[in-house]
This record gives C-alpha cells, structure tokens and sequence, in this order.
C-alpha cells in the first residue's frame, strides 16, 4: 500500500486534529482495555463470591464469613478461640452471634473441643469440613489473583477432585492427656525445622505442649542409643534414620507399632513403598516416614546449555561434563560432594558404589535391585574387596580433581550451600536441601537446575539412593502415655501435616499424594523430578539398607576411604582395612538376635 500525500496527510490532519486521540465512532484500544479490567474485576468479585457461597454452603450467611475468618487464622496462629471470643469478633450482636456458632456447629464447619476435665469450658476450632472447603476455596482465589495479574480471561472454577488439594491438619477431637505435655527428639534438617516453627499450630491442634530437642545425625543416633539404656524414656516420639531400623529393632529399642497401626486403621497407603519398607525389620513396622528425600545429580542447566553440554547419565560423561565446567580461577568447581571424614564420605562411598551395580553388603539380586528385609547371615558380608568398590575409589579419586580445594572436609549443607552459591556446577545432593537454591531468589542456581538419578557406572543402572527419616516411639516409654504418644505421631505424620511442612520450608514429601498436590508441585520443581524417579523405580532404600551394623559400616568407609583419598594409605590396603574391620562388625551381629537363631 502506498503512503498517504502530502495533500491526503493534510486532509487527514485536518478531520483528525486530535490525531491518533481522535478516533471518531470506533472505540479506542484504551477504552477497551480499561472497561475490560473493570469487568475482569467484577468477574473476579463475582468469582469469589461463589467461592465464598460454596465454603459456607447453601444455607450459608455472609455474615458468618467474619467468624470463619476468624476462626481459620487463629487455627493457623496457634490461638485459643472460645464462643465469646468468637462472638466479639463477629462485631454481630451477643445473641446473633451465639446463634450463628450454634448453627455453624450444626452444619459441621465449626468443632467444639473440651478444654477441661470438667466440660464446663470449651474452644472453638475450625473442622476438618471447613478446612478443605476454605483449602480449595483459597486455592481457586490464587488461580483468581494470579490471572487478573496476569490480565487473563478469567474461568469458572473447576471442578477438582475432592483430594487434589490437601487441607490443613484439623484438631483432635480430644486433647492429649500427656503430662508435661509431648517429648520430641529430631534430626537438624529443613523438614524437622518447619516442624518446630510450627510449634503453635501443633499445639493447638494436638491440645497439649511440645518440648523439642533437635540433633545433628551423630549427635541424633548417640542420643537414641543413651535414651534405650534409661529406665523410662526421656521423649515419646523420636526420630531414626531410615538405615538405623534394622539395628536398632535387634536392639530392642523401638516400640512395635503393628498393633496400634491395626487398631487405628492409620492410612499409609501413599507413602513411598521403600520409605515404609526401610521402617520395618523382620516384618514387624517401627516407624512411619515423615520425610523421604533422594539423593540425586543436581546440575545447573543453564550452563550445561552454554556449553553445549547434555546432562550426563554415565559416571564417564558426568567426569566429561564436570572437566569442561571446571574454572577454578572463575570461582566455579566441576562437582561438589560429601568428602568429609566419617559419615559424609561414607555415605557418599555408599551411594556411588551402588550406581556401580553393588551394595556395600552382599544382598541378594532380584530383578529390580537387591533385597534387604529376611536376610540371612551370609548377606551382611561386606563388599569393600569387590570390583564396585574399587570402582568407585577411582571415580572419587577423578572427582576430586574438579571439585573445590576443601572437598574433603565437606559434608551436607557444604556441598548444597556450595552449589547453591554457585560455586560448583553440578552437586550429589540430598532433594531435604534443595530449598538452599530452589527458594533463594538470590542462588544463581534458582530456577537453572535439572535433576537426574546417580549416573551409572558398569553393570549399574539409574538410582536415586533413598534418605530420610521417620518417627518412632522408644520401647521403654511409660506404658501409659503409649496411646496417646500414637495419636500425636498419626498427626505428624499425616498427609495434611506433611503439606504442611512443604508449604513452610521443607521439599521432602514422604507421600506420593502429597508431591502431587497442585500446590506443592507449585512449590518446586525438585518434587515433582523426585516423584517422578519414584514412579520409575529408581527411588531405591537398598544403596543404604535399614540392617544391624550399617552405622558401623558407613563410619568405616568414611573413615578408611578418606585416609585413601588424602594418600596416607594406598587403594588396596585402605580397602582391605576397611574389609576386616567392617567384618569384625558384621560378625557380631551374625551372632546375635535373629542371626543367630538362624544359624543354629
């Protein structure tokens, strides 16, 4: 199309000396665009208001949306509400509002919970009906906030499925009768951490106070084993590592829970299959997980890309993509891991032994893997002599030439803190510590990081070493708090209390219904790989199998791998140290318990 003439561009200006202002009968762009955000606005009010009518149901007041309010934060605050705290808050009058909690009691949105022995006095909660109304009302209102900020065309709610979004965990019905309230020994982790930030909503929930005590993993399974030898147990609920249940059940340490699980008709139907496997031993269950993690190879996809680099699946490309990354002058390292002397390492040696295709005793082959429950004593003979380790020696010996200069005193945190502060390129790291550069807005790793299994050496195949922790009840608690201490470990460990520690710090989720929440999947995406990897069976407890001895086993390796690695012994006499000396460990336990009655 031609331009306009100088004549023709006069006319135009003449008829039009507004300009482009002067639009003339066709409504301008602007005009559009703002009558449109005013209708968005009311489509949004419009859209609330339905939600609001659905959480209070069809015989529902407005006025009573104060109430729930209320109600709902002073739930998540931890605050005690009774009827006239409640009515005062309403700002309806003392009669309408004791009239409307009688009717929000009726309709099954409000709970009441005695507060004494006596009755006479009560508080007020919200019910476990008014919490997944307002969980999927809140829901649909952030969909709502995020579209108007996004200028989208706002939709009809959904129509989600009744458990697509958990709700928050409601209060007991009864309060726990537990003098001087509830005794909890932990690990330091993020998960365990948002546990004891919540501390007030707990107590609320469980009606009684909670006295914590927090551990590094050392410090945690020297505490359990000091707590078995008291006459009477200084904690009701503890929690153990998931490799120590083997051990620790020889040891008549923890409380059986089968007979409580039976009774209780407790779900744990959608927690990770190895998870709740690792927690038995002999076929009898001691713990419920609260938290199950993977170990995985975390790699900033960013620079991998700029370089032209595919995430490795082999230990060979894993060494090739870490040497092209490795700029020790630019501050950047190739790979950062667990190097410090005793348990990192050996937990390192472990797991990367495992991707090798061998666990550190001879478990017996099965067709996925290797199984670590009904073992006989022929399978706890270690495996520091055979190829795999030697293997796995000289890969660590390759990785320390392209990881940071104090790769042997690092440990956990060391090794994600690293990598989050992007100082190394790719980590072997635990998913509990992705929150150090998944929820940093300042890591340059936040939202530039990949997931992948342990890349796999000869005869292995893709793994992700399972971690994590769950909770148990010592075998010398006084008999009488047992009930009890049950009830408050069901909450702990629920699906809703699980949410919970997500959403306030933690990524490991121990159920398959929670890493595939809407809301935690928002989360990160770290949960959804984790999940992922589950469905695909690499989520695997056998690299660090729950069995008497293992403690002492990992010590070893992290001890006698680390005087290798720094060069005080060579390859063969460091390994055939740590042969004898874990054999002298696992002898002991051949010849005790179960093992023994096996051998006779």
């Amino acid at each position: 199309m031609s331009e306009p003439t100088r004549r023709g561009r006069r006319a135009m200006n003449e008829e039009r000396p507004e300009g482009p202002y002067e639009m003339g009968d066709r409504p301008s762009a602007e005009q559009r665009s703002i009558r449109d955000e005013q209708v968005r606005f009311v489509d949004f009010v419009s859209h609330i208001y339905e939600g609001a009518g659905a959480l209070l149901g069809p015989t529902g007041d407005q006025r009573e949306m104060g109430m729930v309010l209320h109600l709902i934060a002073s739930h998540f605050d931890g605050q005690l509400v009774t009827s006239t705290s409640l009515a005062a808050a309403s700002g309806l009058s003392y009669g309408t509002a004791h009239r409307t909690i009688d009717d929000l009691v009726a309709r099954g949105l409000v709970a009441r919970r005695l507060r004494t022995a006596s009755g006479r006095s009560q508080s007020l909660h919200p019910s476990a009906k008014l919490l997944a109304r307002w969980r999927q009302f809140a829901f649909r209102g952030e969909e709502l906030m995020q579209g108007m900020l996004r200028k989208e065309a706002l939709r009809k709610p959904r129509q989600s499925g009744p458990n697509a979004v958990i709700p928050p965990p409601a209060v007991l019905d009864r309060k726990l009768v537990l003098g001087r309230g509830l005794r909890v020994l932990v690990h330091a982790d993020p998960t365990f951490m948002a546990m004891l930030n919540l501390k007030r909503q707990f107590e609320m929930i469980l009606g009684t106070g909670i006295e914590s005590r927090a551990h590094s993993i050392d410090r945690l399974r020297a505490e359990l084993a000091t707590n078995s030898q008291r006459a009477v147990s200084n904690y009701d609920i503890v929690a153990v590592d998931l490799p120590w249940f083997g051990e620790m059940a020889e040891e008549g340490r923890l409380l059986p829970l089968d007979g409580l699980i039976d009774v209780s008709g407790f779900d744990q139907t959608d927690i990770y299959a190895d998870a709740l496997a690792s927690s038995s031993w002999r076929g009898v269950q001691y713990g419920v997980p609260i938290m199950v993690s993977g170990e995985v190879l975390v790699y900033r996809s960013d620079l991998l890309a700029a370089a032209g680099l595919e995430p490795p699946k082999t230990i060979e490309q894993t060494l090739t993509v870490a040497r092209a990354l490795h700029d020790p002058k630019a501050g950047l390292a190739g790979m950062s891991w667990n190097g410090g002397r005793g348990t990192p390492l050996g937990h390192t040696f472990m797991m990367i032994m495992s991707a090798f295709g061998q666990p550190i005793i001879d478990l017996p082959s099965t067709g996925d893997g290797f199984a670590f429950s009904n073992i006989g004593p022929d399978n706890l003979r270690p495996m520091f002599q055979s190829e795999a380790a030697l293997r796995t020696v000289e890969y660590l010996f390759d990785l320390m030439a392209v990881s940071p200069p104090n790769i042997l005193q690092m440990s956990w945190y060391d090794r994600a803190r690293t990598y989050a502060s992007g100082q190394a390129a790719m980590a072997y790291s635990h998913s509990l510590l992705a929150p150090l550069h998944e929820t940093d807005p300042a890591s340059p790793a936040r939202l530039r990081t990949g997931y992948l299994p342990h890349p796999t050496g000869q005869r292995g195949r893709p793994i992700v070493p399972m971690g994590g922790y769950s909770l148990a009840i010592p075998a010398n608690i006084a008999a009488n708090r047992i009930e009890e201490v049950w009830r408050a470990l069901q909450t702990f460990t629920s699906a809703s209390a699980a949410k919970l520690y997500l959403t306030n710090g933690s990524l490991a989720s121990p159920r398959s219904s929670v890493s595939r929440d809407p809301e935690v999947m928002a989360l990160s995406p770290m949960v959804m790989a984790v999940d992922e990897m589950a469905r695909q069976g690499c989520l695997r407890m056998w690299p660090r199998p729950p069995v008497p001895g293992i403690s002492d086993l990992i010590s070893i390796a992290g001890e006698d791998v680390h005087d290798i690695l720094r060069g005080a012994v060579s390859v063969s006499d460091g390994l055939a140290a740590a042969q004898r000396r874990a054999e002298i460990v696992q002898r002991h336990w051949v010849g005790t318990g179960a093992f023994a009655a096996k051998n006779g």
